[in-house]
C-alpha cells in the first residue's frame, strides 16, 4: 500500500518508513508537521496516513486537527493515529468522522511489529483498531453521563436537540448565565475541558446519545 507518515521525531519517522518499506509498502511521503501532512495527502492520495497527535508548532493537537480536516475533505481517508497519551476525547472525536478506516494506538504499546503491520492493514482495509487503554477511557466517559445532575441532563438533552444557549434558557426558564455554568460542568464531568466550543458540544451530545 501507499503510505504517508507524519511524525516530528526524525528517529521514529525514519524507523517507521524503514519498517514499512521492509514489509513491502511504499512510503510516498514522510513529513514532520501537520501542514506537510495535509499537502502530502492531497498530492499523493495514499492508502493510509500514519499521524502523530502532537506536532509543530505547538505540539498539542495539530495531528488530530489535520486528521479531521483530511476526513472532512475525504470521508474515506484511512488514518492511523499514534499518540503518547491516552486521549479519549481525541479518539472519540476522530471516530465520529468519515466511513471507517481509523486507528488510534499508543506509541508505548506498539512493540510487536507483526501486530502493528496487521493494524495498518486493518485500517487501510476500512476497519478500526483502537488501543484497549483508549477504549477504557471512552467507556469511562460514557459512564460519567450517569453522574450528571437532573438539571445538567436536561441541558444536555436540549443540546442534543440542537438548541442554542438562549433557547435552552427559555425552555428551562433560567438565565443564559446559568445555562453556561451547567454546560461547563457537563464538559468537565465528561472530561471535555470547560471552554464552550462547537466541537465540544458535539462530543458531549454524542456521548449522551450513545449512553
Amino acid at each position: 500500500m501507499r503510505v504517508v507518515i507524519a511524525e516530528d521525531s526524525v528517529l521514529l519517522r525514519e524507523g517507521l518508513a524503514r519498517l514499512l518499506d521492509a514489509a513491502g509498502h511504499d512510503v510516498v511521503a514522510a513529513v514532520g508537521d501537520a501542514g506537510a501532512l495535509v499537502a502530502a495527502v492531497r498530492a499523493y492520495t495514499p492508502d493510509l496516513s500514519i499521524v502523530d497527535v502532537r506536532m509543530p508548532p505547538t505540539h498539542t493537537d495539530e495531528g488530530i486537527k489535520a486528521a479531521h480536516l483530511l476526513r472532512e475533505e475525504n470521508p474515506a481517508a484511512r488514518i492511523l493515529v499514534l499518540s503518547q497519551i491516552v486521549s479519549g476525547r481525541a479518539a472519540a472525536g476522530l471516530l465520529t468522522t468519515g466511513e471507517g478506516g481509523l486507528g488510534y494506538l499508543l506509541k508505548d504499546r506498539v512493540g510487536d511489529v507483526e501486530e502493528f503491520l496487521a493494524a495498518i492493514e486493518t485500517v487501510a482495509a476500512g476497519g478500526e483498531v483502537i488501543d484497549p487503554h483508549v477504549v477504557r477511557k471512552l467507556l469511562s466517559r460514557r459512564s460519567r453521563v450517569d453522574e450528571l445532575t437532573p438539571r445538567e441532563t436536561d441541558v444536555l438533552a436540549l443540546m442534543a436537540e440542537g438548541k442554542t444557549n438562549t433557547a435552552i434558557a427559555e425552555a428551562l426558564v433560567v438565565s443564559e448565565a446559568a445555562v453556561a455554568k451547567h454546560i461547563n460542568r457537563i464538559f468537565a464531568k465528561l472530561d471535555l475541558g470547560t471552554d464552550d466550543s462547537v466541537h465540544k458540544r458535539v462530543q458531549a451530545v454524542l456521548t449522551y446519545l450513545r449512553r
